[in-house]
């Protein structure tokens, strides 16, 4: 947003929270004070932000709806139980008499005190302890907030709190996503509870909230007896006997109507993964007219493949796609064979418009992208191809390197091309009527190809700041662009999306969100609820392509057995060498209950380090909430790199995508 008041009345009046006493109170405290001072940038987003110790300040809206829920009327008593920042004091400060607040961090505790007390909050007054147990010196309070999610409303909480006063505050049995909950104390001393919806907050630590293990944060839970749990998973799942010929019927069934279908992958060197995602995706584009598969590719790299697949025309840019690390991810025999079915389908369909398409979601191409959009507009409008020269020039000298212009612009060696790069799109965006009247294809691309500049400028920039702020920046990019592929392809367009696990599982379903990151999984289920329909994929061992270091050679290497305690060492001892697992509507209900307690799950990505294989690629999830099917091998192989860099042959058209 461009101002505090416009965001204001964007992401919280426009939201339904429309008590002008609180609005004004929010117009009145200036987040950026209580962010850091390198993400004072995103003070406006309507994102929760890391401010230290594993803590993060509150996504706006949710300071507002619980701040609205207590409906306060002025010179109240109010007790907050996890100062944070001071962000959600301050604002609890506009509005009440008296605020007192407690903090467990004595860091944060300090620094909180420090900035209220500068912007002259004198009646909000702060405390380093055991937020659990309240502040009991001053109460009874009118009005109890608490941020940060318990198993239940803490006991000495509830004693707190005088009769009609109201307690907001996240509940979470430590296995569902938390619900947010007001309870009243009415006159005669009764409690009555009503739920103001899902929320995910950070957990409440504390002699009655959920106890702290070793710096981590451990829900207490039932004792997990998991011998049972292998053969129910055998017997809920649906045994595949043969990748290349399993009938995929029942799984497409279940697929039904979703608009869009999640096919994650638990390494990004997996050759069984590629392999059943192709599968299923040619099935869904040959049986249901599925419209387009979008993977975690760049933008003008996975555009020449689409424009190879559609017959499309050639680019107006030579580069050699799919040439930054990690190379094997799509230059691999897997993503070949596909890439040359779909071409063949689609040729069987007279109309371009009828052909299915193939994108990249991700936003690592900033100076590709540039290239791109200067050469339509020299083609388009050579006027405003000088204008975007000048605004990009900014960032030539940095292309070799783009990550050291996201440095230099922190530690001020550089100025910020921020302005310069918004600019450009907006004046795109501006002419669209006109730019898109001529060719609307072409048109997409380069405004695409903007977008990828503004957001790529922008996450060079807060990836420094070794925060969620860069995460939640790239994934909320590719979602978008996920948005603008379904707007370009109709009101009745269907997708496919091949990503990682870690952006298609729902974020909200694991430890993710207790670091204040989203997905790509979420912003789906949260936009599309339903029509969603995400499939995660495991493995127990076998080989995987992957680098020991960012930007090393791809190595074929060795994947341990899984950890005892995992979701994979649960299917492993099921001794079912590979299965589909119905999440949403499983065979036997139990299962979806045995898997929900939060375990183990593991990541690979394009790096491994099977050394520190704990600490590297293992995190905290709840497998059901994350996916509603699992697919299983337990043994699996390495993709199969190109080994040989192909060039384009006299049939084949000079868009071939591995042949630059």
């Amino acid at each position: 947003m461009d101002t505090r008041d416009e965001w204001i009345d964007l992401q919280l009046a426009g939201r339904g929270i429309t008590d002008e006493r609180v609005l004004a109170a929010f117009r009145s405290v200036p987040r950026a004070e209580f962010v850091p001072e390198e993400l004072a940038e995103f003070a406006h987003e309507d994102e929760p932000l890391p401010i230290g110790g594993g803590q993060t300040i509150s996504q706006p809206y949710i300071v507002a709806l619980t701040v609205d829920a207590l409906d306060l009327q002025g010179g109240e008593r109010v007790l907050e139980v996890g100062t944070g920042s001071g962000y959600a004091a301050a604002v609890l400060g506009r509005l009440a008499g008296e605020v007192y607040t407690v903090e467990r961090l004595e860091s944060l505790a300090d620094s909180a005190s420090e900035r209220l007390s500068r912007l002259g909050f004198t009646n909000v007054h702060v405390r380093c302890g055991d937020g659990t147990l309240g502040w009991p010196e001053h109460a009874p309070y009118d009005a109890i907030a608490v941020a940060a999610g318990g198993p239940e409303v803490p006991r000495a909480l509830l004693d707190q709190l005088a009769p009609g006063g109201r307690l907001v505050m996240p509940v979470s049995a430590g296995e569902r996503a938390q619900t947010l909950v007001r309870v009243t104390r009415e006159a005669d001393g009764h409690l009555h509870e009503d739920s103001l919806g899902p929320v995910r907050f950070v957990p409440l630590i504390g002699e009655q909230g959920w106890p702290e293990e070793g710096g981590l944060v451990r829900a207490p839970a039932r004792p997990l007896d998991d011998r049972a749990v292998p053969k129910l998973i055998r017997e809920a799942g649906e045994p595949l006997h043969d990748l290349d010929a399993h009938s995929l019927d029942a799984l497409i069934d279940r697929i039904g109507d979703a608009r869009l279908v999640l096919l994650g992958e638990a390494t990004h060197g997996t050759s069984e993964f590629y392999r059943l995602r192709a599968r299923l995706s040619r099935a869904l584009i040959e049986r249901c007219g599925f419209d387009f598969v979008a993977v975690e590719a760049d933008w003008p790299d996975a555009m020449r493949i689409h424009n190879y697949v559609t017959d499309g025309p050639r680019s107006r840019v030579e580069f050699t796609p799919f040439s930054r690390f990690p190379t094997w991810m799509w230059r691999n025999e897997e993503v070949s064979e596909f890439v040359e079915w779909l071409r063949t389908h689609n040729l069987g369909r007279r109309e371009r418009a009828q052909r299915a398409g193939f994108y990249g979601l991700d936003l690592y191409s900033m100076f590709t992208s540039i290239a791109h959009v200067l050469a339509y507009l020299d083609e388009v409008d050579p006027d405003a191809a000088r204008v975007a020269r000048a605004r990009y020039g900014m960032l030539t000298p940095w292309q070799e390197d783009p990550a050291a212009y996201g440095q230099a612009v922190l530690v001020g060696r550089h100025a910020s091309s921020e302005a310069a790069v918004v600019a450009m799109l907006r004046d795109m965006l501006e002419r669209r009527l006109e730019y898109a009247g001529r060719d609307g294809e072409a048109f997409f691309d380069a405004a695409q190809n903007a977008h990828v500049v503004t957001n790529a400028e922008r996450y060079y920039r807060a990836m420094y700041y070794g925060s969620a702020a860069s995460w939640n920046l790239r994934d909320t990019h590719m979602f978008d662009t996920l948005l603008a592929l379904l707007g370009y392809h109709g009101p009745d367009a269907r997708g496919i999306v091949w990503e990682h696990n870690s952006h298609l599982g729902n974020a909200e379903a694991t430890e993710m969100s207790v670091r204040g990151e989203l997905n790509v999984g979420q912003l789906c289920r949260e936009h599309f609820g339903d029509a969603v329909y995400a499939v995660g994929f495991g493995t127990d061992h076998g080989t995987v392509a992957a680098a020991s270091d960012w930007g090393g050679p791809m190595q074929r290497m060795r994947v341990r057995p899984s950890l005892p305690g995992s979701y994979e060492r649960l299917c492993h001892d099921s001794q079912v060498p590979a299965f589909l697992l119905p999440l949403r509507a499983p065979r036997r209900a139990e299962v979806r209950d045995e898997l929900m307690q939060p375990r183990l799950e593991r990541a690979i990505g394009v790096i491994y380090r099977p050394d520190s294989e704990r600490m590297s690629h293992y995190f905290h999830a709840s497998l059901p909430l994350q996916f509603d099917e699992y697919i299983w091998f337990d043994e699996t192989d390495a993709v199969s790199p190109l080994q040989v860099e192909r060039r384009p042959s006299p049939e084949l058209p000079e868009t071939y995508p591995f042949g630059l």
